[in-house]
């Protein structure tokens, strides 16, 4: 977990900054581990606070992402709102190098006396927390309660229970770096185990450290991460202690450098201090708060992560139904493939006709020369014994004549079938891209519309809340949305949007619909070439270069009687090959 006690300082160090006599002004919940705080500061003006007790990524920070909130709120938000709506945030702090961060605040209790709350926010992997505690420090209640440990055989495993008195996860078996004197790491490192790697006896030896901050200082002290404690010379140990001093320095002055290391694009680890050891195999990119880092770092995972819990269910149906489709057009084609040999069938009909003279009753095989070839071979037609030869001949006709029609009818199965296959595909793509959970209720019911979910007797009615597309700027102003979900894709084109604007759409690629709104103006190029990187952006050639996008007025772009929604047809159209990038996107967003 990239988040160790000396990045966490770091946040503490700038929420106390930032947030220090903020007043809290709404709570949310939008996830179940999470809990945003609405707060006026009087340095920052209104910011949000973010506590995140996920089990895979839990942290304080403030926050610039908007997230989608339940239309219910959880219990746990209600009670947090009951203590502290109104209150006022007076101090965050940190035990020493501990993954604990304590907010204290003044509220109001329900006869308007001022009274102390504490929030207290353990962010130690699966184990993480949000506790609420009252001025006496006993818990109020708690984001997951946790019972008595008693017989399961894990003795750090405390009761976090409403009304039980609070106290710190047990302390580690470990040093406290901040405590150690440059004489006593040189006696501890003469002391290592031969067999130990330098990076890995820091990690083990001393409480608060990430493996990434211990490779960065083996790395400084020695060129490299792959040394062994014990091998040290007398140089190296020197470098290591001063890298030392220097990271103990940087933690007492408050001089900390966010930084997160990008490898092909992507984000793959980040600290509050330089990173140096991975030379060009990863960029190291500098930020200017780690609050900023934080929603640069996990905003698509948190997306990824929200949209794989969220919908889970829902994939789960459409790969299912796509799978079924699949299968069905693939058992079609190949019925299909056997009714191209039907002639076959009827020149066997034919020279049996041909030869009912030379026929015996009871035959099972009958050999005549075939004219439909030439130099007219001889070749052998299986009959039924039991039948006469002209039922023989009648039921070879009988065959063909259903080949016939069966190859009517399985084209149009077939091409059924891969309509409906592409609109699965276009579900799918659309759960890949759902960002909250009015985006998921909106697919639920249109699969519910579709036979593909069954709707069950009794089932509450939900409360209709339209969402709305995404929307955007181009650089010279004009408007552009793009479609969520295909009901939404539907809408847009073919009800809201003037015949004048401009269309766009991922050539033979699921994706959304993207309208350039012209306010009947002529559209200039640049518009155009960004709501055309958007199309592609959002579809499954995300990834890709060179994305063909097909863009025409909206007056030709058609739906067709009964078709699936999201399906349309479209003429008079032109293409153009983009390469989305995610910056632009964001970019666009913002504006």
């Amino acid at each position: 977990m990239p988040l160790d006690a000396l990045c966490l300082s770091g946040l503490v160090h700038e929420l106390s900054q930032a947030a220090a006599g903020a007043k809290i002004d709404k709570i949310y919940q939008p996830g179940r581990d999470e809990v945003v705080l609405a707060l006026r500061s009087p340095t920052q003006g209104n910011v949000r606070l973010l506590l995140s007790a996920n089990p895979t990524h839990p942290r304080p920070q403030l926050t610039r992402l908007s997230r989608e909130n339940p239309d219910t709120p959880p219990m746990f938000c209600m009670l947090l709102r009951k203590h502290l709506s109104g209150a006022r945030l007076l101090a965050v702090e940190q035990p020493p190098l501990e993954r604990v961060v304590t907010f204290t605040l003044e509220a109001l209790n329900e006869l308007g006396d001022r009274v102390e709350r504490r929030l207290v926010l353990e962010a130690i992997g699966r184990r993480s927390n949000l506790i609420l505690l009252d001025e006496s420090g006993r818990i109020l209640d708690c984001m997951r309660r946790v019972e008595s440990s008693l017989g399961t055989g894990n003795a750090n495993q405390r009761s976090l229970l409403p009304g039980m008195f609070y106290r710190l996860p047990p302390a580690q078996e470990k040093l406290d770096p901040a405590a150690q004197s440059r004489e006593e790491l040189e006696r501890l490192l003469s002391a290592a185990p031969e067999e130990a790697q330098a990076d890995k006896w820091l990690l083990d030896t001393f409480s608060g450290l990430s493996p990434l901050v211990c490779r960065e200082l083996v790395y400084r002290a020695c060129g490299s991460t792959d040394v062994l404690a014990a091998a040290l010379d007398e140089a190296q140990r020197c470098r290591l202690c001063a890298a030392w001093d220097e990271l103990l320095r940087r933690i007492r002055e408050g001089e900390y450098a966010p930084t997160m290391l990008v490898q092909q694009g992507k984000p793959m680890d980040y600290s509050c201090f330089p990173i140096t050891q991975y030379e060009g195999a990863a960029e190291a990119v500098p930020f200017g708060s780690m609050a900023e880092l934080l929603d640069a770092f996990y905003e698509s995972r948190e997306r990824a992560e929200r949209t794989r819990q969220l919908g889970h269910d829902l994939r789960q149906t459409a790969t299912a139904a796509r799978d079924r489709v699949r299968r069905k057009i693939a058992v079609q084609e190949k019925e299909y493939q056997t009714t191209q040999d039907r002639d076959a069938l009827r020149r066997a009909g034919d020279l049996i006709t041909a030869n009912l003279y030379r026929m015996e009753k009871g035959a099972s095989v009958l050999e005549a020369e075939d004219y439909y070839q030439e130099n007219t071979p001889v070749v052998q037609i299986a009959l039924d014994p039991l039948l006469t030869p002209q039922q023989n001949a009648a039921k070879y006709y009988k065959r063909y004549n259903k080949a016939k029609t069966a190859e009517k009818v399985l084209r149009e199965q077939i091409q059924k079938g891969k309509v409906e296959l592409d609109y699965l595909e276009s579900i799918l793509e659309e759960l890949r891209e759902a960002e909250g959970e009015q985006d998921f209720r909106e697919i639920r019911a249109e699969l519910k519309d579709g036979g593909y979910l069954k709707q069950h007797k009794g089932e509450k009615k939900q409360i209709k809340r339209i969402s709305k597309p995404r929307l955007f700027c181009s650089s010279a102003g004009l408007r552009i949305s793009e479609g969520r979900n295909n009901r939404q894709n539907d809408l847009r084109t073919c009800k809201e949007a003037a015949p004048g604007d401009i269309w766009f759409h991922t050539q033979k690629i699921h994706g959304s619909h993207v309208i350039l709104h012209t306010a009947g103006q002529q559209a200039d190029e640049q518009s155009m070439l960004e709501a055309a990187q958007l199309a592609a952006y959002y579809s499954r050639a995300r990834e890709g270069q060179n994305v063909p996008v097909d863009y025409t007025p909206v007056r030709y772009v058609k739906k067709p009687a009964g078709a699936k929604p999201g399906m349309v047809i479209y003429t008079t159209y032109r293409t153009v090959y983009v390469t989305p990038e995610e910056s632009l996107v964001k970019t666009l967003r913002k504006a």
